[in-house]
């Protein structure tokens, strides 16, 4: 069930729609987080760059627009526990990447770069056409890392504020890190006009708003239920119980005071195997956080049991196993598990 482990002391606001919350920005830790990125932008010389934010559905930056918008979630620690217990809160340097993202798109905006010969040149044509579903090449050189997946790759725009956002991190060390790589030349490109531009005012300050927290109508529980992918036919057919029955133990198998329960690893080790599978394969956060929940729920079935002395290698082999699944799955838009007679073919 979607809310089964949302805390019961917020669960009364799942009926309360969004706007009558009373939600604001101002004295939220978004505040605090604000704060850390201007001081950034100082550190780099950016000192007139002062995108305005508010609070909305999701992440996101209004195309062509120079403002921010943030998670109305992040705005109430109710609404956090809420969105922890559904989707996996972000953590602060989740937060602090997201907003050097967007601040990437708004800074494009605010000083119109993507109306540049020179950005179309070596981005893109801004224009191109915006696709939820991209190919990509992993651990292609042309583009930087920042965020989960490979986005950089998704568009132009993109493109440009990974690169952006990249070239903004505290202590990236970006010159090193991708010496010799084709994305050095966007990321010289970012460093330069940024140089250039620092001590000038944005040619559009300010940007218009799209959707607003104000504007949210449904209650707390409709907003989940539309937003919130249910990746569990995705998952039916697996065959977890065999390939699990490799990985963990019968408790049969292993001396009482060595023993472990499965489940209990798995959860424990959840939301880290869910961010780095997303983050080295592209593949949805919500398929990588279902796979892993379905499979601490198949071995706490199961009754399988992992062996104390061996359970660092247990945890590499169920993370390489869940990358490998993730990865079969993007590339092919549904699970493949090769048969007996699958691989006496090859």
């Amino acid at each position: 069930m979607l809310f089964e482990k949302t805390p019961g002391d917020v669960q009364n606001l799942l009926p309360v729609p969004i706007k009558q919350l009373g939600l604001k920005l101002e004295g939220s830790q978004i505040e605090r987080y604000v704060e850390q990125l201007f001081k950034e932008f100082d550190a780099k010389g950016l000192k007139h760059f002062r995108p305005a934010f508010y609070l909305t559905s999701e992440w996101g930056c209004p195309s062509e627009q120079p403002v921010i918008g943030v998670p109305f979630y992040l705005a109430d620690p109710r609404l956090g526990a809420i969105e922890s217990a559904v989707n996996d809160i972000e953590n602060e340097r989740e937060i602090m990447m997201y907003m050097r993202h967007e601040s990437g798109h708004a800074f494009n905006y605010a000083y119109e770069l993507y109306k540049t010969d020179e950005w179309r040149e070596i981005f893109g044509p801004f224009r191109r056409p915006y696709r939820d579903h991209y190919r990509f090449v992993p651990f292609s050189k042309n583009y930087v890392r920042h965020i989960a997946g490979w986005y950089a790759q998704k568009h132009p725009d993109e493109d440009f504020a990974e690169t952006f956002a990249v070239w903004l991190t505290p202590r990236s060390n970006w010159r090193e890190k991708y010496k010799n790589w084709p994305a050095m030349k966007k990321l010289r490109y970012v460093d330069r006009l940024c140089h250039d531009l620092g001590d000038k005012p944005p040619i559009r300050p300010l940007g218009e708003t799209d959707f607003t927290v104000e504007d949210m109508e449904e209650t707390i529980e409709d907003f989940y239920k539309s937003t919130t992918r249910d990746e569990s036919q995705a998952i039916a057919d697996l065959a977890l119980d065999v390939d699990l029955d490799d990985i963990f133990l019968q408790p049969e198998q292993v001396s009482e005071d060595r023993r472990r329960k499965a489940a209990e690893i798995v959860e424990e080790h959840r939301r880290e195997i869910a961010d780095k599978v997303t983050y080295w394969t592209g593949a949805r956060r919500s398929l990588v956080k279902s796979l892993v929940e379905a499979i601490a729920k198949k071995v706490d079935e199961l009754g399988l049991v992992a062996d104390k002395t061996r359970e660092s290698e247990q945890v590499i082999e169920l993370t390489v196993y869940i990358a490998t699944l993730a990865m079969n799955f993007f590339s092919r838009r549904r699970f493949e598990r090769k048969t007996q007679s699958d691989r006496a073919a090859e």
